[in-house]
């Protein structure tokens, strides 16, 4: 099962560093896949609720094979959506979306396949389900 770490957290939520370039490589570096949210603004950026940190195409393609891109505007979904090697998405309170690799990122509650990602609070009680992963800010 991939564990993915929800805007770079895996130990709990830190707020102040979700989504910076840095503590994405961490969470890549301590073996976990990485959730993040990227903005196409003028340059590509990454942050939750607006852009916020830069970062250039180059850091998305290196890591490519850890990364799951949240798409925040229609800007990155439409550019970043051409390059076959990104895994892309768009959701907001959305049940199931698919993502630009054919998996299922999954709201929590519903039910799961072996291509499901499912999005957790806590990823202890799920462990065990037949899915493809959890994205989650607390995975040990």
């Amino acid at each position: 099962m991939r564990l993915i770490a929800h805007r770079g957290n895996f130990c709990g939520r830190i707020k102040g560093e979700e989504n910076k370039p840095e503590y994405i490589l961490s969470a890549i570096r301590e073996g976990y896949d990485a959730e993040v949210d990227v903005w196409l603004q003028d340059g590509i950026y990454l942050g939750h609720d607006y852009p916020e940190y830069e970062c250039d195409l180059d850091f998305l393609l290196k890591n490519h094979s850890r990364l799951w891109i949240h798409c925040k505007n229609v800007h990155a979904l439409n550019h970043l959506s051409e390059i076959p090697s990104l895994n892309v998405f768009w959701h907001e309170k959305d049940a199931y979306t698919l993502t630009s690799q054919g998996f299922i990122w999954t709201y929590p509650h519903q039910k799961v396949c072996d291509k499901s990602v499912i999005v957790a609070k806590n990823s202890k009680y799920l462990k065990f389900q037949d899915c493809y992963g959890v994205c989650s800010d607390n995975l040990v």
